[in-house]
Order: structure tokens, then sequence, then C-alpha cells
């Protein structure tokens, strides 16, 4: 098994869902704007990159990943 470890930051709060099947399992879907480490033309990039949790994971991201906002809410 890959893995892979992305720090970023959080477009939106995780969104809890359900899948549509007999066994129905519980996931969390958000996005990470994460910034290049490396800068083309010297300018700063980001990547938007859609991640999915599973199970415990997808409690624990609905629990403790939350937007911040740098102005007022």
């Amino acid at each position: 098994m890959n893995k892979v470890i992305l720090m970023g930051r959080l477009t939106s709060d995780p969104k809890m869902e359900w899948t549509r099947s007999e066994d129905s399992k519980q996931y969390a879907a958000y996005t990470l704007a994460v910034n290049r480490r490396f800068k083309k033309n010297g300018q700063a990039d980001t990547d938007f990159i859609s991640c999915i949790a599973w199970g415990a994971m997808a409690e624990f991201a609905e629990k403790f990943m939350k937007k911040r906002c740098h102005v007022r809410c």
C-alpha cells in the first residue's frame, strides 16, 4: 500500500455521507488546498486535492477538521 502525507488548508468543512448500497458505509469528503513546494517562474501555485476518508477516519474528520477563517465569520 502506498502512503501520502498532505499538508494544506481545508476549502470547506468535511461533508459526511453514506454509500448507497446494502451494507451502507459512512465517509467524509473534503478538499485540501496544497501549496506547491517548487514554484514556476517565481509565482506561487496551489493544487486542490479531493480526499475521502472512510469509517473511523471519517468520524475523526467530521469531529476535528474544521475550516478556519482569517476574518470574522
